[in-house]
């Protein structure tokens, strides 16, 4: 039997280190106030930015909206992943995926913003992007559901599970 057990608990793993992430930086280490904190410069730095828009703060819409979109999206990524069936690695890319938007859809419905703060440069470039945890996941996760789905196959539900 082929449970939805990866996708879960990778989901919950990368909401809850997400939010977390996120309090202790954005309040704990005040960083909403303070702005900027060089950790390793130039290579990474806490660099405080609320994204109002989608990726890289191209605007679309209002909150409301993006809420929605991501919500739209974990629902069709949790129904195909329950009517598929698919292995364990792209479960693991779905949860990536589902966990890192809830966390920020959380910050969203919050904040009415994003809560991103990490900031990689390098080699004389300097980056105007700050980006979070959840936005690592949801890259990987991305990338995850991309290439390794298609060849895969899935598993028939038993007699069992049909009833």
């Amino acid at each position: 039997m082929t449970t939805l057990a990866p996708m879960i608990r990778t989901g919950l793993t990368v909401f809850v280190l997400d939010q977390i992430t996120k309090l202790v930086v954005v309040h704990a280490l005040d960083l909403k106030n303070i702005g900027v904190m060089l950790l390793w410069h130039p290579y990474i730095d806490l660099r405080m930015a609320w994204n109002t828009g989608i990726n890289f703060g191209i605007p679309l819409g209002n909150k409301w909206i993006l809420i929605a979109m991501a919500l739209a999206i974990c629902g069709w990524i949790i129904w195909w992943m329950t009517r598929e069936r698919p292995g364990t690695w792209v479960q693991v890319s779905a949860g990536l995926v589902v966990g890192g938007a809830l966390g920020n859809v959380v910050d969203r419905f919050f904040y009415g913003a994003v809560a991103d703060f990490l900031n990689m440069s390098c080699c004389g470039w300097e980056n105007p992007w700050s980006f979070n945890v959840a936005d690592i996941a949801i890259f990987v996760g991305a990338l995850g559901l991309i290439f390794l789905t298609g060849g895969e196959k899935t598993v028939e539900p038993t007699e069992d599970e049909k009833t």
